[in-house]
């Protein structure tokens, strides 16, 4: 397969990436299909199902899922034991100040989730309900509930086997699932195995953070900047492209040159403001439809578990809100664990806690209110086949017609805090494989610039398609390793239980 002549770089890249990409997407999104004529089958064979509905799992979504079951219960649902607990953490209530650590807990915090809060909280929700349902909403809290105690584990290890290259300055911190994969299996005489685990992670990471981390946020700020510009701004943007890529790169430079102190800083102030912009936003049309909300739960609710579709119905609402879920949180590819390993304490599991917080408030909170919006407003009825973005934006349009520019500025933000975090993962895995220095750090970072350009200029097609199966590639060592890890965290959680006992018995006694 040759390119034509006269092909655009854009259609030349598409081309010679579209069929790497097709390959790699259909191994790592390898399906188990259920036909309610045909049985179950795995893979793509032909004619599977004739006739009758069908519903298609990604093997990853089920490896992800299992996990997240997994941890919960061999936990003991440490996700609602403790909830209480990780609250009084990100206020402060245990802080010491002196622990090792670049950025306090909430920073951490906040910079996980400006890696988490993206265009998938708006779009993919707006797909899930769309094409699932009222009853997606529920399937998709209830996976947000389990992918706490699946955050909760990738960010205690993230922490426990953190590393400072400079032992004169222990705040300076390497971590994440490249550390715990390599040192864990290390420590048990088979340094090997997590070798080759933790460099897969490592890769992975790298090509996620460029293209999804990367080309589709630069690539979707840059649309919703021109859809929601008029005149003779709209004209300029629609053909220079790559004048808002550089506006876009310069913004992002500033903040991502100091460093994670600077990002954890930034981060922390901007992941409040657009996501309560957001919730105020969806709130009010929320309240806006009061008269909607009793029906619209009661479908939510009836919905998530009819059969009038027979169990390929039930099965597919279940996996468009499972879907959305896991990928939104990213519970189990182990990104979370990256940044977490920076944090201020001495107890991981305390940060582990913090973490979990994430997929709380990402997907349970966040992307639960985008679907109570398109639920309540019946957008998902009336769309006239729109989807993603374009059908939440009518969603929010029948609260207040102006509520699409608040939309799209959210989006923008959302859009931009990605870019910075995705942008310190890719640093960080940079730097496992490369050298634990500033010069790769820094040529990492201009390279991430510089491709913040390329992505608003550019068709993405196939090439955004190939990185985010690296992506969910990562979910593969990580999980690997969280299991191999799992009795030693059952040991940490007993330790730190003791831990907590001895320390309220200490505070009563100088009370």
């Amino acid at each position: 397969m040759t390119a034509p002549v006269d092909a655009s770089i854009d259609e030349i890249i598409n081309l010679y990436v579209g069929k790497f990409a097709d390959k790699v997407e259909s191994a790592v999104f390898f399906p188990l299909r259920y036909c309610s004529e045909g049985g179950v089958t795995l893979g793509y064979p032909e004619n599977f199902c004739a006739g009758g509905s069908e519903v298609a799992a990604p093997l990853i979504l089920i490896w992800l899922v299992i996990a997240s079951f997994f941890f919960t219960f061999y936990l003991g649902f440490i996700n609602v034991r403790y909830f209480k607990h990780a609250i009084d953490l990100i206020r402060g209530k245990y802080d010491k100040g002196e622990d090792d650590g670049q950025i306090n807990r909430f920073q951490a915090l906040a910079t996980s989730l400006s890696g988490t809060v993206g265009l998938g909280n708006i779009a993919g929700v707006a797909i899930a309900v769309s094409v699932g349902g009222p009853g997606a909403v529920l399937w998709m809290v209830i996976m947000g509930f389990f992918g706490m105690s699946l955050k909760f584990a990738e960010v205690t290890f993230g922490v426990k086997y953190r590393h400072h290259p400079d032992k004169g300055d222990l705040s300076i911190v390497y971590g994440g699932p490249m550390y715990y994969l390599r040192d864990s299996f290390a420590n048990r005489n088979i340094p090997f195995i997590g070798g080759i685990l933790a460099a897969i992670f490592a890769f992975c990471c790298i090509l996620g953070s460029i293209g999804g981390g990367n080309l589709f946020q630069a690539n979707q700020a840059y649309q919703q900047v021109v859809n929601v510009s008029e005149g003779g701004l709209k004209e300029f943007l629609s053909n220079n492209a790559w004048a808002f890529g550089i506006f876009l790169s310069v913004l992002t430079g500033v903040v991502i040159i100091g460093g994670i102190k600077s990002i954890a800083k930034f981060t922390s102030k901007l992941v409040p403001i657009m996501g309560g912009i957001y919730m105020v936003a969806g709130l009010v049309v929320i309240a806006m439809h009061y008269d909607q909300i009793g029906s619209g739960l009661y479908d939510i609710f009836t919905k998530a578990f009819s059969f009038e579709a027979g169990l390929g119905g039930f099965l597919g609402v279940m996996l468009q809100g499972v879907k959305r879920a896991s990928f939104s949180n990213e519970a189990g590819l182990g990104s979370a664990a990256i940044v977490h390993a920076a944090a201020q304490t001495d107890k991981p599991v305390s940060q582990g806690f913090v973490g979990m917080l994430g997929p709380f408030i990402d997907t349970i909170v966040i992307c639960t209110i985008t679907g109570l919006v398109i639920v309540f407003t019946g957008a998902y009825q009336t769309g006239g086949g729109m989807e993603g973005v374009e059908l939440t934006s009518q969603a929010f349009a029948k609260g207040i017609s102006w509520f699409p520019y608040v939309l799209a500025l959210t989006v923008f933000l959302f859009a931009f805090s990605t870019l910075i975090t995705w942008s310190y993962y890719g640093q960080k895995a940079a730097a496992y494989l490369f050298g634990e220095n500033i010069y790769v750090e820094l040529g990492y970072k201009i390279l991430f610039l510089l491709i913040i350009v390329v992505g608003c200029s550019m068709e993405l097609g196939k090439v955004v398609s190939l990185s985010e199966a690296f992506l969910f590639i990562m979910g593969i060592p990580n999980i690997i390793g969280l299991y191999f890890l799992s009795r030693e965290l059952k040991r940490d959680v007993k330790d730190y239980q003791g831990y907590i006992k001895n320390l309220e018995v200490d505070v009563k006694a100088e009370s």
